[in-house]
């Protein structure tokens, strides 16, 4: 079992005030989401958390071992850093798509994200620390295999982004209804789930529906630890060792 803790991070009235006096240029909107994206990476990542940028306006971070009193720091700096403000929602359970219902639930209870008068909410309660184990946290880093070789070197940009990206929708979709887990792309050709406890087994499973539904071949590391970082940097090594001995699945303690 899992006890998963996530962070919901909205951008509040961000709609209204991108049309507001005027429609602002939207060089300028894409500037700031991924500023504000780099700045929440970099607080949260400060205290062992991982931020996914969803929709940019919303983003999805895991922030076991991150208390309420850092949450409000957080929110702090970056009101003090931007024209908008941001409301977090804390969330947890014992898969992350338990946890993100109840963050999005706290979050919508508080206000529509368009509401003018809703600013910088904090809801939900971190996990409390009696509570916490070294295995909380399970991180699956997946990547494309060769995928230089059978995609960048081969098609154009355009035809390559459409093949990983349908790896990507193909994976998110199926973790997120057969396991509870959230999957995010995070760049090249990397996606990084957020899971409860699976086994080789169910991530051989998700590789080979992936495989059979869109044509693109799979590999995983898993690391499991008590907060974010710890279970990404196992992940990670997990994943060079799939690269290094052709095993489609590698947990971070084998």
């Amino acid at each position: 079992m899992t006890n998963t803790q996530l962070t919901l991070i909205q951008i509040d009235n961000y709609g209204p005030w991108t049309v507001t006096p005027e429609p602002r240029r939207e060089v300028d909107l894409q500037t700031l989401q991924s500023r504000l994206y780099a700045d929440l990476s970099q607080l949260f990542g400060n205290r062992d958390g991982y931020v996914f940028f969803s929709r940019f306006d919303n983003m999805v971070a895991v922030t076991n071992g991150i208390d309420t009193d850092a949450h409000a720091l957080i929110q702090e700096s970056i009101g003090n850093r931007y024209p908008v403000t941001v409301s977090l929602s804390i969330g947890t359970g014992e898969t992350p798509a338990t946890a993100i219902e109840t963050a999005s639930e706290q979050l919508q209870a508080a206000g529509s994200a368009q509401a003018s008068d809703r600013r910088e909410i904090l809801r939900g309660e971190p996990v409390a620390d009696p509570d916490r184990t070294a295995e909380d946290v399970q991180i699956a880093h997946f990547d494309v295999n060769d995928a230089t070789g059978k995609y960048t070197d081969r098609l154009n940009e355009f035809d390559t982004f459409i093949n990983i990206e349908q790896s990507y929708a193909e994976l998110m979709r199926y973790l997120r209804e057969t396991h509870d887990s959230l999957s995010f792309f995070v760049g090249g050709d990397n996606i990084i789930a957020t899971c409860p406890d699976l086994d080789a087994e169910q991530y051989h499973d998700a590789i080979d529906h992936v495989s059979e539904a869109v044509g693109v071949e799979l590999k995983v590391g898993v690391g499991r630890a008590a907060d974010a970082q710890s279970a990404g940097m196992a992940a990670k090594h997990a994943l060079e060792t799939c690269r290094y001995d052709g095993r489609d699945v590698v947990f971070g303690d084998q």
